[in-house]
Protein backbone atom coordinates (compact mmCIF):
# COMPACT_ATOMS: atom_id res chain seq x y z
CA UNK A 1 0.00 0.00 0.00
CA UNK A 2 1.45 3.60 -0.97
CA UNK A 3 0.61 6.42 0.82
CA UNK A 4 1.65 9.02 -1.62
CA UNK A 5 0.62 13.07 -2.28
CA UNK A 6 2.09 16.42 -2.06
CA UNK A 7 4.56 17.39 0.94
CA UNK A 8 2.19 18.59 3.76
CA UNK A 9 -0.37 16.08 2.64
CA UNK A 10 0.07 13.68 5.96
CA UNK A 11 1.76 10.61 4.49
CA UNK A 12 4.64 10.79 7.36
CA UNK A 13 2.27 11.35 10.25
CA UNK A 14 0.30 8.56 8.81
CA UNK A 15 2.87 6.03 9.17
CA UNK A 16 4.38 7.54 12.33
CA UNK A 17 0.60 6.85 13.72
CA UNK A 18 0.95 3.36 12.35
CA UNK A 19 4.22 2.94 14.23
CA UNK A 20 3.29 4.16 17.45
CA UNK A 21 5.47 7.24 17.13
CA UNK A 22 2.41 9.48 17.10
CA UNK A 23 -0.71 9.52 18.97
CA UNK A 24 -4.22 9.26 17.18
CA UNK A 25 -7.25 11.30 18.44
CA UNK A 26 -9.24 8.64 17.71
CA UNK A 27 -10.33 5.59 15.57
CA UNK A 28 -9.09 2.10 15.73
CA UNK A 29 -5.64 0.73 14.10
CA UNK A 30 -5.22 -2.77 13.54
CA UNK A 31 -2.39 -4.82 12.62
CA UNK A 32 -3.38 -8.19 11.57
CA UNK A 33 -6.13 -8.96 13.71
CA UNK A 34 -4.98 -7.34 16.58
CA UNK A 35 -5.95 -3.64 17.28
CA UNK A 36 -2.55 -1.86 18.44
CA UNK A 37 -4.01 1.88 19.54
CA UNK A 38 -2.69 1.31 22.84
CA UNK A 39 0.74 -1.13 22.65
CA UNK A 40 4.17 0.42 22.68
CA UNK A 41 6.16 0.72 19.24
CA UNK A 42 8.38 -1.77 20.09
CA UNK A 43 5.52 -4.43 20.38
CA UNK A 44 3.59 -3.79 17.17
CA UNK A 45 5.75 -6.06 15.71
CA UNK A 46 6.86 -3.98 12.72
CA UNK A 47 9.68 -2.95 11.18
CA UNK A 48 10.22 0.76 9.83
CA UNK A 49 12.45 1.56 7.25
CA UNK A 50 13.75 5.53 7.44
CA UNK A 51 14.50 8.39 4.79
CA UNK A 52 17.97 8.73 6.33
CA UNK A 53 19.03 5.43 6.50
CA UNK A 54 19.62 5.29 10.48
CA UNK A 55 22.36 3.23 10.59
CA UNK A 56 24.87 3.02 13.62
CA UNK A 57 28.54 4.58 12.27
CA UNK A 58 30.68 2.95 14.56
CA UNK A 59 29.07 -0.78 13.61
CA UNK A 60 29.71 -3.15 10.64
CA UNK A 61 26.83 -3.88 8.51
CA UNK A 62 26.87 -7.23 9.87
CA UNK A 63 26.28 -5.48 13.53
CA UNK A 64 23.72 -3.33 12.30
CA UNK A 65 21.61 -5.95 10.63
CA UNK A 66 21.27 -8.07 13.96
CA UNK A 67 21.21 -5.05 16.51
CA UNK A 68 17.54 -5.43 17.09
CA UNK A 69 17.79 -9.30 17.41
CA UNK A 70 20.40 -9.22 19.88
CA UNK A 71 18.31 -6.60 22.05
CA UNK A 72 15.76 -8.73 22.14
CA UNK A 73 18.12 -11.68 23.16
CA UNK A 74 17.89 -14.09 19.94
CA UNK A 75 20.81 -16.99 20.28
CA UNK A 76 24.19 -15.90 18.13
CA UNK A 77 23.77 -18.69 16.00
CA UNK A 78 19.83 -17.78 14.95
CA UNK A 79 20.89 -14.14 14.47
CA UNK A 80 24.18 -14.97 12.03
CA UNK A 81 21.79 -17.57 10.11
CA UNK A 82 18.95 -14.19 9.35
CA UNK A 83 21.32 -11.88 8.76
CA UNK A 84 23.02 -14.27 5.98
CA UNK A 85 20.04 -14.78 4.67
CA UNK A 86 18.58 -11.23 4.36
CA UNK A 87 22.23 -9.88 3.06
CA UNK A 88 21.52 -13.19 0.27
CA UNK A 89 18.54 -11.67 -0.09
CA UNK A 90 19.72 -7.73 -1.03
CA UNK A 91 22.89 -8.87 -2.66
CA UNK A 92 25.27 -7.66 0.33
CA UNK A 93 27.29 -10.70 1.20
CA UNK A 94 30.78 -9.14 0.55
CA UNK A 95 29.66 -6.15 2.14
CA UNK A 96 28.77 -7.52 5.85
CA UNK A 97 32.27 -6.29 7.54
CA UNK A 98 32.53 -3.27 6.46
CA UNK A 99 30.92 0.12 8.06
CA UNK A 100 28.25 2.63 6.74
CA UNK A 101 30.80 4.71 5.71
CA UNK A 102 32.55 2.58 3.37
CA UNK A 103 29.53 1.96 1.34
CA UNK A 104 27.18 3.66 -0.91
CA UNK A 105 23.96 5.55 -0.82
CA UNK A 106 21.64 2.08 -2.16
CA UNK A 107 24.40 -0.23 -0.45
CA UNK A 108 23.52 1.81 2.98
CA UNK A 109 20.00 1.61 1.96
CA UNK A 110 19.58 -2.01 1.26
CA UNK A 111 21.52 -2.71 4.91
CA UNK A 112 18.59 -0.46 6.66
CA UNK A 113 16.19 -2.85 4.63
CA UNK A 114 18.00 -5.61 5.67
CA UNK A 115 18.07 -5.00 8.99
CA UNK A 116 14.06 -4.59 9.09
CA UNK A 117 13.72 -7.78 7.45
CA UNK A 118 16.07 -10.21 10.01
CA UNK A 119 12.93 -8.67 12.06
CA UNK A 120 10.07 -10.91 9.93
CA UNK A 121 7.39 -8.14 11.13
CA UNK A 122 3.96 -8.36 10.88
CA UNK A 123 4.38 -5.21 8.50
CA UNK A 124 7.20 -2.99 7.11
CA UNK A 125 6.57 1.05 7.34
CA UNK A 126 8.88 2.70 4.47
CA UNK A 127 9.34 6.38 5.11
CA UNK A 128 10.23 7.54 1.23
CA UNK A 129 13.64 5.24 1.83
CA UNK A 130 14.73 5.81 -1.83
CA UNK A 131 14.57 10.05 -1.51
CA UNK A 132 18.54 10.16 -1.29
CA UNK A 133 19.33 8.10 -3.95
CA UNK A 134 20.54 9.93 -6.98
CA UNK A 135 18.22 8.70 -10.18
CA UNK A 136 20.20 5.90 -11.46
CA UNK A 137 20.20 4.02 -7.84
CA UNK A 138 16.56 5.19 -6.65
CA UNK A 139 15.35 3.41 -10.53
CA UNK A 140 17.91 0.18 -9.43
CA UNK A 141 16.53 0.20 -5.60
CA UNK A 142 12.75 0.59 -6.63
CA UNK A 143 13.42 -2.80 -8.70
CA UNK A 144 14.66 -4.41 -5.61
CA UNK A 145 12.47 -3.42 -3.78
CA UNK A 146 9.65 -4.77 -5.76
CA UNK A 147 11.28 -8.06 -6.14
CA UNK A 148 12.22 -8.14 -2.50
CA UNK A 149 8.01 -7.36 -1.72
CA UNK A 150 7.56 -10.81 -3.88
CA UNK A 151 9.87 -12.70 -2.22
CA UNK A 152 8.50 -12.10 1.44
CA UNK A 153 5.14 -11.31 1.30
CA UNK A 154 4.68 -8.90 3.61
CA UNK A 155 2.27 -6.54 4.45
CA UNK A 156 4.01 -3.09 3.54
CA UNK A 157 2.99 0.62 3.89
CA UNK A 158 5.28 3.02 1.86
CA UNK A 159 5.38 6.61 1.75
CA UNK A 160 6.33 8.66 -1.11
CA UNK A 161 5.65 12.25 -2.97
CA UNK A 162 6.87 10.62 -6.12
CA UNK A 163 3.83 9.38 -8.21
CA UNK A 164 5.93 7.41 -10.46
CA UNK A 165 7.48 5.24 -7.32
CA UNK A 166 3.52 4.93 -6.53
CA UNK A 167 2.49 3.47 -9.69
CA UNK A 168 5.82 1.29 -10.40
CA UNK A 169 5.60 -0.11 -6.91
CA UNK A 170 2.01 0.09 -5.63
CA UNK A 171 -0.67 -2.96 -5.47
CA UNK A 172 -3.01 -0.50 -4.32
CA UNK A 173 -2.36 3.36 -3.42
CA UNK A 174 -3.52 6.15 -1.34
CA UNK A 175 -3.80 9.17 -2.70
CA UNK A 176 -3.78 11.98 0.44
CA UNK A 177 -3.98 16.03 0.58
CA UNK A 178 -4.47 18.14 2.96
CA UNK A 179 -4.53 14.91 5.86
CA UNK A 180 -7.54 13.50 3.51
CA UNK A 181 -7.31 10.64 1.62
CA UNK A 182 -9.17 11.38 -2.01
CA UNK A 183 -8.86 8.35 -3.78
CA UNK A 184 -7.89 4.48 -3.22
CA UNK A 185 -7.54 2.34 -5.50
CA UNK A 186 -4.51 0.37 -8.71
CA UNK A 187 -2.70 1.96 -10.29
CA UNK A 188 -4.89 1.47 -13.46
CA UNK A 189 -7.81 2.62 -11.25
CA UNK A 190 -6.44 5.97 -10.77
CA UNK A 191 -4.81 6.90 -13.97
CA UNK A 192 -7.91 5.95 -15.64
CA UNK A 193 -10.66 6.76 -13.16
CA UNK A 194 -9.42 9.64 -11.15
CA UNK A 195 -12.43 10.87 -8.73
CA UNK A 196 -11.47 14.87 -8.63
CA UNK A 197 -8.87 17.09 -10.00
CA UNK A 198 -6.29 16.28 -7.20
CA UNK A 199 -5.91 12.50 -7.82
CA UNK A 200 -6.35 13.67 -11.78
CA UNK A 201 -3.62 16.27 -11.69
CA UNK A 202 -1.15 14.68 -9.60
CA UNK A 203 -1.36 10.93 -11.23
CA UNK A 204 0.65 10.86 -13.71
CA UNK A 205 3.66 11.96 -15.81
CA UNK A 206 3.52 14.95 -17.60
CA UNK A 207 0.90 15.66 -15.42
CA UNK A 208 -2.70 16.16 -17.07
CA UNK A 209 -3.86 19.24 -18.95
CA UNK A 210 -7.04 21.15 -17.79
CA UNK A 211 -9.12 23.27 -19.92
CA UNK A 212 -12.31 25.71 -19.64
CA UNK A 213 -14.69 23.36 -21.62
CA UNK A 214 -19.15 23.94 -21.99
CA UNK A 215 -21.11 20.97 -22.20
CA UNK A 216 -23.90 20.91 -24.72
CA UNK A 217 -25.72 17.97 -25.86
CA UNK A 218 -23.36 15.57 -27.25
CA UNK A 219 -20.89 18.62 -28.21
CA UNK A 220 -18.03 20.03 -25.63
CA UNK A 221 -16.81 22.85 -26.20
CA UNK A 222 -13.22 24.04 -25.75
CA UNK A 223 -10.43 26.20 -26.82
CA UNK A 224 -8.81 23.68 -29.01
CA UNK A 225 -12.31 23.50 -30.98
CA UNK A 226 -15.78 21.97 -30.48
CA UNK A 227 -15.37 18.00 -29.13
CA UNK A 228 -17.64 15.47 -30.12
CA UNK A 229 -18.28 13.26 -27.01
CA UNK A 230 -17.99 9.20 -27.50
CA UNK A 231 -21.57 7.41 -26.66
CA UNK A 232 -20.10 5.91 -23.46
CA UNK A 233 -18.74 9.05 -22.32
CA UNK A 234 -22.16 10.35 -23.04
CA UNK A 235 -24.45 7.42 -21.23
CA UNK A 236 -21.81 7.60 -18.20
CA UNK A 237 -21.87 11.74 -17.95
CA UNK A 238 -25.81 11.05 -18.61
CA UNK A 239 -25.82 8.50 -15.63
CA UNK A 240 -24.21 10.75 -13.09
CA UNK A 241 -26.73 13.43 -13.83
CA UNK A 242 -23.85 15.47 -15.27
CA UNK A 243 -25.49 16.00 -18.80
CA UNK A 244 -27.17 18.96 -20.11
CA UNK A 245 -25.63 22.75 -20.61
CA UNK A 246 -23.27 23.24 -18.28
CA UNK A 247 -19.83 24.70 -17.34
CA UNK A 248 -16.99 22.07 -17.11
CA UNK A 249 -13.24 21.25 -16.31
CA UNK A 250 -11.62 19.36 -19.13
CA UNK A 251 -8.70 16.57 -18.51
CA UNK A 252 -6.65 15.67 -21.37
CA UNK A 253 -3.53 13.44 -20.70
CA UNK A 254 -0.17 14.52 -22.86
CA UNK A 255 0.08 11.49 -24.21
CA UNK A 256 -3.77 11.51 -25.56
CA UNK A 257 -1.92 13.67 -28.22
CA UNK A 258 -0.50 12.71 -31.46
CA UNK A 259 0.85 14.48 -34.45
CA UNK A 260 -2.03 14.23 -36.63
CA UNK A 261 0.00 13.36 -39.82
CA UNK A 262 0.88 9.64 -37.93
CA UNK A 263 -2.90 9.29 -37.17
CA UNK A 264 -4.91 6.87 -39.36
CA UNK A 265 -8.28 9.67 -40.80
CA UNK A 266 -10.89 9.11 -39.87
CA UNK A 267 -10.43 8.33 -36.71
CA UNK A 268 -12.13 8.99 -33.42
CA UNK A 269 -10.98 12.43 -32.40
CA UNK A 270 -10.41 15.55 -33.54
CA UNK A 271 -7.82 17.48 -35.41
CA UNK A 272 -6.30 21.28 -34.31
CA UNK A 273 -3.83 23.51 -35.55
CA UNK A 274 -1.34 25.24 -33.18
CA UNK A 275 2.13 26.83 -32.73
CA UNK A 276 4.46 24.79 -30.80
CA UNK A 277 6.53 26.71 -28.60
CA UNK A 278 8.68 24.45 -27.05
CA UNK A 279 9.93 20.74 -28.55
CA UNK A 280 11.83 18.79 -26.03
CA UNK A 281 13.08 15.58 -27.74
CA UNK A 282 13.67 12.37 -25.36
CA UNK A 283 14.74 10.13 -28.13
CA UNK A 284 11.51 7.57 -27.66
CA UNK A 285 8.91 10.24 -27.85
CA UNK A 286 8.71 14.40 -27.47
CA UNK A 287 7.11 16.99 -25.17
CA UNK A 288 5.19 19.49 -27.50
CA UNK A 289 4.46 22.69 -25.70
CA UNK A 290 1.91 25.12 -26.81
CA UNK A 291 -0.67 28.04 -25.48
CA UNK A 292 -4.16 27.82 -25.45
CA UNK A 293 -6.34 31.17 -25.49
CA UNK A 294 -8.37 30.43 -22.52
CA UNK A 295 -9.22 32.23 -18.98
CA UNK A 296 -7.26 30.75 -15.91
CA UNK A 297 -9.66 27.91 -14.32
CA UNK A 298 -9.66 29.53 -10.70
CA UNK A 299 -9.49 26.18 -8.56
CA UNK A 300 -7.86 25.51 -5.28
CA UNK A 301 -6.62 22.25 -6.09
CA UNK A 302 -5.32 23.28 -9.23
CA UNK A 303 -3.35 25.74 -7.58
CA UNK A 304 -1.91 23.52 -5.28
CA UNK A 305 -1.06 21.30 -7.75
CA UNK A 306 0.75 23.73 -9.84
CA UNK A 307 3.58 23.83 -7.00
CA UNK A 308 4.05 19.88 -7.78
CA UNK A 309 3.88 19.35 -11.20
CA UNK A 310 3.96 21.47 -14.34
CA UNK A 311 0.09 22.70 -15.12
CA UNK A 312 0.87 26.71 -15.60
CA UNK A 313 -1.49 29.48 -16.78
CA UNK A 314 -0.08 32.70 -17.77
CA UNK A 315 -1.78 35.76 -19.80
CA UNK A 316 -1.57 34.48 -22.55
CA UNK A 317 -3.66 31.48 -21.58
CA UNK A 318 -2.72 27.94 -20.67
CA UNK A 319 0.38 26.20 -21.37
CA UNK A 320 -0.87 22.41 -22.53
CA UNK A 321 1.69 19.74 -23.27
CA UNK A 322 1.56 16.83 -25.94
CA UNK A 323 3.58 13.79 -25.84
CA UNK A 324 4.18 12.67 -29.43
CA UNK A 325 5.54 9.84 -31.03
CA UNK A 326 9.47 10.05 -32.12
CA UNK A 327 8.65 9.76 -35.59
CA UNK A 328 6.83 13.01 -35.81
CA UNK A 329 8.17 15.75 -37.91
CA UNK A 330 6.88 18.41 -36.02
CA UNK A 331 9.09 21.23 -35.08
CA UNK A 332 9.62 24.20 -32.71
CA UNK A 333 8.73 27.14 -33.69
CA UNK A 334 6.53 25.94 -36.52
CA UNK A 335 2.62 25.36 -36.41
CA UNK A 336 1.71 22.05 -36.59
CA UNK A 337 -1.51 19.84 -36.49
CA UNK A 338 -2.23 17.76 -33.38
CA UNK A 339 -4.72 15.09 -32.67
CA UNK A 340 -6.83 14.35 -29.90
CA UNK A 341 -8.38 11.43 -28.37
CA UNK A 342 -11.24 12.48 -27.45
CA UNK A 343 -12.45 9.22 -26.05
CA UNK A 344 -9.84 9.48 -22.99
CA UNK A 345 -11.35 13.08 -22.31
CA UNK A 346 -12.01 13.58 -18.59
CA UNK A 347 -14.82 16.02 -16.91
CA UNK A 348 -14.70 17.52 -13.73
CA UNK A 349 -17.16 19.71 -12.11
CA UNK A 350 -16.15 23.40 -11.66
CA UNK A 351 -18.18 23.78 -8.59
CA UNK A 352 -16.62 20.68 -6.59
CA UNK A 353 -14.06 19.67 -8.90
CA UNK A 354 -15.73 15.98 -8.93
CA UNK A 355 -15.22 13.78 -11.77
CA UNK A 356 -18.68 13.70 -13.79
CA UNK A 357 -17.40 10.04 -15.50
CA UNK A 358 -15.70 8.12 -13.03
CA UNK A 359 -17.39 4.68 -11.99
CA UNK A 360 -19.27 4.42 -8.44
CA UNK A 361 -16.41 1.33 -8.10
CA UNK A 362 -13.22 3.61 -8.60
CA UNK A 363 -14.65 6.02 -5.91
CA UNK A 364 -13.34 6.49 -2.35
CA UNK A 365 -14.10 4.39 -0.24
CA UNK A 366 -15.02 6.35 2.86
CA UNK A 367 -18.42 7.30 1.82
CA UNK A 368 -19.44 11.31 2.17
CA UNK A 369 -21.36 11.31 5.58
CA UNK A 370 -20.58 13.10 8.96
CA UNK A 371 -18.57 10.06 10.02
CA UNK A 372 -16.45 10.50 6.84
CA UNK A 373 -14.34 13.27 8.43
CA UNK A 374 -13.21 11.25 11.71
CA UNK A 375 -9.65 9.86 10.29
CA UNK A 376 -9.70 6.31 10.38
CA UNK A 377 -6.58 4.00 9.73
CA UNK A 378 -6.66 0.22 9.19
CA UNK A 379 -3.16 -1.62 8.20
Amino acid sequence: MILVGPSGSGKSTALRMLAGLEDITEGVIRIGDDIVNDLAPRDRDIAMVFQNYALYPHLTVRQNMGFALELAGAPGKEIARKVEGAARVLDIECHLDRKPANLSGGQRQRVAMGRAIVRDPKAFLMDEPLSNLDAKLRVQTRTALSRLHDRLGTTTIYVTHDQVEALTLGDRIAVMQAGRIQQVGTPTDLYEHPVNLFVAGFIGSPAMNFLPGQLDGDQLRTPIGDLRLAGEMRRRLWAGDGGGRRGVIVGIRPEHFEDASLVTLPAPGHVFKTKIEVLEALGSDSYAYFTVDSPRISSSELEELADETNIASSAEGTLVVARLAAASGIKQGQEAQLWVDTSQLHLFDHETGRSLLTRENSRLEVPESSTASRPRLIA
